[in-house]
Parts: structure tokens; sequence; C-alpha cells
């Protein structure tokens, strides 16, 4: 039986190449694709793959808020994240978001195969431009503390700042998260007071240096 993958990422040059990739394996079977992080949870939730391949800068809702949602809603569904860069935050959040894999994309083609492999075996796999970042990580122990954003705002406040950083208003934001506008004037609200930050541009600054969006 083929190892049924769920392809997520904003680049469709992207998920095209790694389709293609893909298809040349007979044990590996793409079975939906995603170019958000909302697609993304609802094509999981609709299609069951065995793998999510997920980018970590997405639109509407970034791959690390995705798959903390993915694994509470789909628990043994293996993850392996996607990402340009090897940055700290992006790693670890991943990783501690429920993540057994990270694959940097200018090595993807190469890896993917045997990342899939990895994961799907009960381990865990990374790039070697990752390897370094995480153990530096644990020698510090950095990973068990949280970042302002990820310990003081709430699940929704996350996605609601990605969304404010990206550019989107307030009807923009109350129609991708399915909310009254109302409600979205209350979060925005909230994450201002709790992060102590007024001003758009100090909300998409903030946004961007703790890896809640990257704006590609």
């Amino acid at each position: 039986m083929s190892t049924r993958i769920l392809l997520a990422d904003d680049h469709s040059i992207l998920r095209e190449g790694l389709k293609a990739l893909i298809a040349k394996s007979s044990s590996l079977a793409v079975v939906a694709e995603a170019s958000s992080g909302v697609e993304a949870l609802r094509l999981a939730r609709e299609s069951k793959p065995d793998v999510v391949i997920m980018d970590v800068a997405m639109p509407e809702l970034n791959g690390i808020e995705a798959t903390r949602q993915l694994m509470a809603d789909l628990p043994a569904t293996k993850v392996i994240a996607l990402s340009m860069h090897s940055d700290r935050r992006f790693v670890i959040e991943m990783l501690r978001a429920g993540a057994c894999g990270f694959v940097l994309k200018q090595g993807a083609y190469e890896e993917l195969a045997r990342a899939v492999e990895t994961v799907m075996s009960g381990q865990t796999y990374l790039s070697a431009g990752v390897v370094d970042v995480v153990v530096r990580d644990y020698v510090n122990k950095l990973a068990g503390t949280d970042s302002p954003a990820y310990s003081k705002l709430t699940v929704r406040e996350r996605q609601v700042l990605q969304l404010i950083a990206e550019g989107n208003s307030t009807k923009e934001i109350a129609k991708v998260i399915r909310v009254s506008i109302k409600t979205v004037e209350s979060h925005k609200l909230n994450i201002r007071e709790k992060l102590g930050i007024d001003s758009l541009a100090g909300l998409t600054k903030f946004a961007i240096r703790e890896g809640i969006t990257t704006l590609e």
C-alpha cells in the first residue's frame, strides 16, 4: 500500500515539482494539495493522509499553527516541515508543534522520499542544515522557553495576528476565520493589550520576528 501524502505549500511550482518527484515512486502517492494553512487543515481532515508535507510560511495560517491543530485532530498523521530557512524559531516551533521531520527546500528534491520513509518508520528526519540548530538549542536549553507570542496569545489570536501582518482588513479576517467583525475587533484589542503594541507596523514586525509570518 502506498504512503498517502498531502502537499501544503503556497508556491505552485514547488508543489508541482514535488508531485512529479513523488509520482516516480510506487510507494508514495499525493492525495491532496493545499496552498494555505487553512486549506491544509480542511483537506487533511477530509483525506486523512499518512504524511503532510507542510510549508512553514503560508498565508492565512502558518505551518506552525496548522501543525498544532493537525496534531490535535489527527495525531497519527506524520508532518514533515518544509522551509527555505533553518532559523531556530521555525525549526524549534515546528518540532514542538508536532512535526517529526524538517526538510530545507533547497534539498527537498533529493531528501523528500528518504524523509517520508524515515518518519513512517517512527523516527525523526532533519536536513543536515537543521541538525546543528536543534543540537545548539538543546545544549542551551532554549527549547523549553516559549516566545512571547506563544505564551501570551491564544491559537486564534496568533492566527489573527498573522492575518493582520499579511495586510488583511478586519472584514477579510472575519471571512477567513468565519467569525463576526465584532469578534475580530475583540481579538485585535486583546492582541494589542497582551503584547503592548498599538501600531500596525509594530504588530507586523513582531509577527515576523517571532516566526508567525515571513511575508515571503
